[in-house]
Order: structure tokens, then sequence, then C-alpha cells
């Protein structure tokens, strides 16, 4: 087997990585990748393994050995510490992340997201461990241009409304607006871990995903992770056709987002992992630009795939408009438009991300469909009378 080269034309060294988060959609899709194409070990840690179990079982698969199951909670767990010790790199991937939580367990929010999250930063610092830390697009908060007139010109020049890691602003809404708790506490775990980086050493990447999307993605409701809340928008429209029911515009579905590949996405996190030189010190969004619709117009787009893949009729009225505050619950905020700017991750790593929004919706939906239907008639197999 030919040596792996970084990007600089170096060899790849083979290391272990601890992966906290590891058993959710994104760690899933990041195990396999590393397990299929690169020596690296990793120690699993999460509270549940459903998504990875394929990869931990059964003792033939030819990368066994070389990824490890620990049923962690790291809230309170003395374990965490030794396992970060023993890697080389940690990625912390554990979150609460459903929109809807924000707004109704706004403590839980902000204890999971920054709390939860200093004794990793903690342990990495003081190990001299090297750190990827996976934040979110909605520590930008609020574009510039949502705050200009309806009318005024300067809301379609991409200056008041691309997002750039190193010189938008965080724009959030006032307090009572809990919808922000989560952007809040994310935004300062990031503060936190530059201020390690810059005052005691610490290697730290920061990973601001804009909403990767694809098999296994939270969630669907009481098949593929909590029967109860309400999960993000793609999510939320997967079950309404899963269901046969109408897709619920709130407010009119007018906000703008950027959808991208979760193949393509854990390319720019394995270019990450394997160029510590390039990725060390930087913050990367990691998203799709040619992949911006307004809610309304991804809606649309979702109903014409799923009439594809799944062969149902469409429905005579495929969506509905509802309120923010009908949907989600007092409090509710949200921003206009979430678009990132590439010119870092492309500087730095080279990555282009390649999936057309159809391709991405195409594949997602094919799997989400099959998984439904096997577990509607899992439910409906009657245990045969002994």
């Amino acid at each position: 087997m030919t040596a792996r080269m970084d990007l600089d034309g170096r060899p790849i060294k083979s290391m272990t990585i601890c992966m906290i988060g590891a058993g959710g959609f994104i760690g899933s899709h990041l195990c396999e990748k590393l397990m299929a194409e690169t020596p690296h070990k990793v120690l699993a840690l999460d509270v549940y393994n459903d998504k990875i179990k394929h990869l931990l079982e059964p003792d033939s698969l030819p990368w066994a050995g070389r990824i490890e199951f620990h049923r962690i909670n790291i809230k309170h767990d003395s374990r965490l510490e030794g396992l970060i010790k023993m890697a080389d790199l940690t990625i912390n991937l554990a979150a609460i992340c459903t929109p809807a939580d924000y707004n109704t367990r706004p403590l839980d929010t902000i204890y999971s997201n920054f709390i939860d999250a200093l004794p990793v930063v903690k342990y990495c610092s003081e190990n001299n461990k090297r750190l990827i830390h996976f934040s979110t697009c909605e520590v930008y908060g609020k574009t510039i241009g949502s705050f200009l007139p309806i009318d005024s010109p300067l809301r379609k020049d991409p200056a008041y409304y691309v997002l750039k890691e190193d010189t938008s602003p965080c724009i959030f809404g006032s307090i009572e607006k809990q919808r922000w708790s989560y952007a809040c506490a994310k935004q300062l775990i990031e503060r936190l871990i530059y201020a390690e980086g810059a005052e005691n050493g610490l290697d730290f990447t920061i990973v601001r995903p804009f909403n990767w999307i694809g098999p296994r993605m939270d969630f669907i409701p009481g098949i593929d992770g909590p029967s109860e809340g309400v999960p993000r928008v793609l999510a939320c429209f997967s079950n309404n056709l899963l269901r046969r029911e109408p897709l619920k515009l709130v407010d009119g579905g007018q906000s703008q987002r950027t959808f991208v590949y979760i193949k393509d996405a854990i390319e720019a996190v394995l270019l990450m992992i394997e160029n510590p030189d390039r990725a060390n010190g930087h913050i990367f969004n990691v998203g799709n630009p040619n992949n911006e619709v307004t809610v309304r117009q991804l809606a649309e787009m979702m109903t014409q795939v799923y009439t594809k893949v799944s062969g149902e009729p469409m429905l005579q009225s495929p969506s509905i408009d509802v309120s923010s505050k009908e949907f989600y619950g007092e409090g509710y905020d949200d921003s206009d438009k979430r678009i990132p700017d590439m010119t870092i991750i492309n500087k730095q790593l080279g990555w282009n991300p390649k999936t057309s929004l159809w391709d991405l919706l195409e594949s997602t939906l094919t799997y989400q469909h099959r998984t439904y239907a096997e577990a509607i008639k899992k439910s409906m197999a009657k245990p045969t009378a002994s």
C-alpha cells in the first residue's frame, strides 16, 4: 500500500483519534471514512452506537481493532481525561442542536453546548492534545443586511449577508428571544477555545457546519431519534413527506439557507485531520453556497424529489403556512440568510463541495423512505402464537 500524503507532500502518520459524539449523524459518516480510507484508530465515545454498529461488528471486518466504542456521557464520567490522553487528536461533536430545544429547553441547551464542553477543552489544553471542535453556522446570528430597510438595494450586496469567519460580526436577538441560547453558548465556547490557543498554546480547529445533509441525519421522530420535539427544517419536511402531511412553512418560508452533502463535508474534515499545519488556529465554514434556496423553494424541491423516489402521488395541497409562534412557541427568532464565504477553507485546504442540492436530496430521501418503510413493516409484523 503506497503511503498517503498530506497537501504538502509529506507522508501522513497514523494517529489515534478520540471522537466525542461518534454515534451521531456526522460521527457515523466520519468513522466510516476513517475506517475505509485511512490507517487511523478511533476511540468512539457516545451514549448510543446504533448508527455505527455496522462498523463495530463482526470481528471479521477489515478494520477490526481500529475502532473501539466507549459508552460515555461526557457530563459526568471520570474516564474522559484518560481517553483524551490516549489520543493524538480529540474531535468534539457532542451538542444539543434541535431548534425547538433552544426555545423550550434553554438551560439544557446552554449546559450541553458550553458547560459540558469545558472539560474537553481543558483536558486537551493541559495535556497538549490537538482539538477539532464542532461549532455551528448559527454563531453568526443575523446578517447586517437584515437590519436594512426592506427595499434597500444593499440587501442584495453580498458584503451585507455573506458570512466570513474572520470579519463577520455575530449578531443575536434580545435576551428574551431564547432561540439564541444555542448560538450564544456555541460562540462562548469558540471564544474560550480561541483564548486557550492564544494564552496556553492549544492547537485547535473550529468547524462551522452549514446544514450538512444526508443518510442517517437526525431524525425521523420515533424511528431515528426521539419521538418528541421539532427537528431542523429539512428533517421536518422529510417527516411531513413520509407521513403524507403538508409541509409546514414557518412565516412563509422566506428564510434562505444553503445545504451541503454529508460526504462532501466529511472530505473537508479529513483534510483538517490530516493537515494540522494548515488547519490549526483556523475557523472553517463548511457549506455549499451553490445550494442556496429559500425554505419555500426547498419544500417544493423536496416534494418533487420525494414523488420521484417513492412513486407516491403529490398531495393536492403540498404545503401550508404556519407562524413561528405557533410552530416553535414564544421567544422564537431567526436569521434571514446563512450563506458561507468559502475563501479560507479553499485557500488552506483546497476544498470545494461537489454535490448538487437535487442529488443530495435524492440520496437522503431515498434512504429515509426505505428506513421508514422498514420500520412500519416491523411494527406491523405480529409475533406468531406459540
